[in-house]
């Protein structure tokens, strides 16, 4: 029988604490790149709970999109005591000294959703290259040929180019064909909407509007897309990629605006993150954090250690799976929503 996202997700969740959470009693402190996303609210709220359960103690700081503040963000969490870290990095070369700063303090640290690329950092995250191959399978079954832009995400992040990956090997072969071209691509400064929004603008011009389909690479992006297109009163008639779950991007979904939302559950990320950062925080080794796997598929092919957890791509057909999840409840999900959703009747 296959599997619902929601009983992958369960599944998930038992994976991801197979092991024991020993740390009592310590100070876990969290780097936050920034707040503007919707869901690392739904992260911290996850992570907070899972610390707070272990008898630990949580500090944090935002960098508020600043890789320089996160640096000093960094170091002040280690002036504070913090005996394991979990960053989510905004710049990853940039924080470079502080994640050696904090090995040679004996600090564990995990590398949260955005690769540090650094054997000390532990690296949990969701499959992101698997979340690109999703993302162009949904918008080529809704769009197999025609004109395709391409709107990524941050280039400070290495996520950006995982997505980017996973959606050209899934459309090589009609690129190649000459069944889809590429008329035009742009990197998001900061995964911000706005940027999003105004480097789709700047396509749609290039092209007169000739615009058959977007990639984009987060939810937060595909809203600045879905803006930008219906600037135009394409809305609705071009198919749109993201991932995370918004709420708002799930929303746009019912109504037709957004084609998938690959779905990364924030909650059991942020949990797996507490439970890994307390247990290296008591001692445990990184090889022995069970379902951790080595791997060296970084830019630079450095050893790490990590976990991949599994997205479930969400389109009109399923949205179901994250009502019944409780993710999102039914009224907030079905606002407007086209007639044919089967969730929303």
């Amino acid at each position: 029988m296959k599997k619902t996202g929601a009983l992958i997700l369960a599944a998930t969740v038992s994976a991801v604490f197979a092991g024991p959470v020993l740390a009592e009693g310590k100070v876990i402190g969290v780097s936050w790149s920034n707040f503007q996303e919707e869901r690392w609210k739904t992260d911290e709220a996850a992570m907070l709970a899972a610390i707070e359960a272990a008898g630990d103690s949580y500090i944090s700081a935002d960098a508020q999109s600043s890789a320089a503040k996160q640096l000093t963000d960094i170091e002040a969490l280690i002036a504070q005591g913090a005996d394991a870290l979990i960053i989510l990095a905004q710049d990853s070369g940039a924080i470079g000294p502080a994640i050696e700063n904090a090995a040679n303090e004996g600090i564990p640290v995990v590398g949260y959703d955005r690769l540090i690329e650094n054997p000390d950092a532990f690296y949990i995250t969701f499959d992101n290259v698997e979340v690109g191959r999703m993302q162009a399978r949904a918008v080529l079954e809704a769009m197999p040929e025609g004109n395709y832009a391409f709107i990524k995400g941050s280039s400070q992040d290495p996520n950006a180019d995982f997505l980017f990956g996973g959606q050209m090997e899934v459309l090589k072969e009609a690129m190649d064909s000459g069944k889809i071209k590429n008329v035009g691509e742009a990197y998001t400064d900061g995964w911000k909407p706005e940027n999003a929004q105004r480097n789709m603008e700047q396509i749609l011009t290039a092209n007169d509007n000739n615009i058959d389909a977007v990639v984009a690479s987060n939810d937060g992006t595909a809203g600045g897309v879905v803006a930008a297109l219906a600037g135009q009163g394409l809305d609705g008639s071009v198919p749109v990629s993201g991932q995370d779950g918004d709420h708002a991007a799930l929303n746009r979904v019912a109504r037709g605006t957004q084609t998938v939302s690959v779905w990364k559950d924030a909650r059991v990320l942020g949990a797996g993150a507490a439970s890994i950062a307390t247990m290296l925080a008591d001692g445990k080794s990184m090889s022995d954090i069970p379902d951790s796997v080595s791997w060296a598929g970084g830019p630079n092919g450095t050893e790490m250690t990590a976990i991949f957890l599994e997205p479930v791509p969400i389109k009109a057909e399923n949205l179901g799976d994250v009502i019944a999840a409780g993710w999102i409840e039914k009224d907030k999900v079905c606002e407007g929503a086209l007639d044919t959703v089967a969730a929303c009747q």
